[in-house]
């Protein structure tokens, strides 16, 4: 997965140790050796994509694939997926949102919002895969503005 020789960088933000372990083993086994960033709350995931002030100044030119798990210790994945979908710098990030519900209004709040693509936990070995390969076509096609 790459775009014009850039390395992705995969963020997961997922706060069970257990679904974390479980999630790279798939995507390790779906073939992509990008690194993995593993973040277990919000706050700190945010700091790192969009920086300690929110501008997103810091994800200028990077390529970042979000694995987003909805129920996180200090906000709720809507929230970060609203900041992420909302600043100027990070909005064509996409965004895999990884949850273990189906409620079918919440879903479509996360697609109304932006996310790329919705996985519910646990995942299954096939469709994860498949999701993961997907988006390693966004990024090939992803222009960087």
């Amino acid at each position: 997965m790459n775009a014009s020789g850039k390395e992705v960088t995969i963020i997961m933000i997922e706060d069970d140790e257990g679904h974390a372990r479980l999630i790279e083993k798939n995507v390790r086994r779906a073939g992509v050796n990008n690194e993995i960033v593993p973040f277990t709350n919000g706050t700190a995931a945010l700091d790192y994509i969009l920086g300690p002030d929110r501008s997103g100044d810091v994800s200028q030119g990077r390529y970042l694939l979000i694995l987003l798990d909805l129920n996180l210790p200090d906000m709720s994945g809507i929230d970060i997926l609203e900041k992420v979908k909302s600043n100027q710098h990070t909005k064509r990030l996409p965004v895999v949102i990884l949850t273990t519900t189906d409620d079918e209004r919440e879903i479509q709040r996360c697609y109304d919002l932006g996310a790329n693509v919705y996985i519910t936990k646990p995942v299954e070995y096939d469709s994860f895969a498949n999701a993961i390969r997907q988006l390693g076509l966004f990024f090939s096609v992803m222009q960087i503005p």
